[in-house]
């Protein structure tokens, strides 16, 4: 007769994943990342999917020089236990705290953007999801299989209430600076 015992997680929190990586556990070109106290493993980068973060990097950088910060795949803090790694971030600046001396927040972030090849329903759900509880104000994915852009703006607790897509020779304004356009044929050149 087999008895069906109900498994409980162990999670974690933000301090015991930075251990863990001070240990050894997690090396450092593990492509990890703390989500709702879980360690994820991320899928391995693409060439398309380089290439578009590339791009993007080369398009946002110069534009927003002295007026925000592009940070590129490192992390940001959303909780205690969740601590994602998008591949974009356009942050803050100036912030009363330095960045040397505390880690990015939710706070801080005026635009994350995920670059999609194998993880878009992941990042269409689970980070949407994250990202909004978090209000982060605007979230882009980029879907590098049909090379469109979807960009979310008006965070809530069930997600974001609105979303339009971004493809071919059309321009897209950030939400944070509306002069700051970009087109999608840029992105995915």
């Amino acid at each position: 007769m087999a008895v069906e015992v109900a498994a409980t997680r162990r999670r974690f929190t933000r301090a015991e994943y930075y251990r863990m990586a001070e240990a050894g556990i997690l090396g450092e070109h593990d492509r990890v990342e703390l989500i709702r106290g879980e360690i994820v493993e991320m899928p391995p980068m693409g060439r398309r999917h380089r290439a578009f973060v590339g791009n993007l990097t080369q398009l946002l950088a110069p534009r927003l020089h002295d007026r925000a910060i592009v940070w590129v795949q490192l992390p940001v803090v959303l909780a205690e236990d969740t601590e994602p790694q998008p591949d974009l971030m356009v942050l803050r600046r100036p912030r009363p705290v330095p960045y040397k001396e505390r880690e990015a927040h939710a706070e801080d972030v005026l635009l994350l953007i995920e670059v999609a090849d194998s993880s878009l329903a992941y990042d269409r759900s689970t980070k949407l999801r994250l990202y909004a509880e978090a209000g982060i104000p605007e979230y882009w994915v980029i879907d590098c299989n049909a090379e469109i852009v979807e960009v979310y703006r008006d965070p809530g607790a069930g997600g974001y209430r609105t979303m339009l897509r971004v493809a071919g020779r059309a321009v897209l304004a950030l939400q944070a600076f509306p002069d700051v356009e970009l087109a999608a044929a840029d992105i995915f050149a």
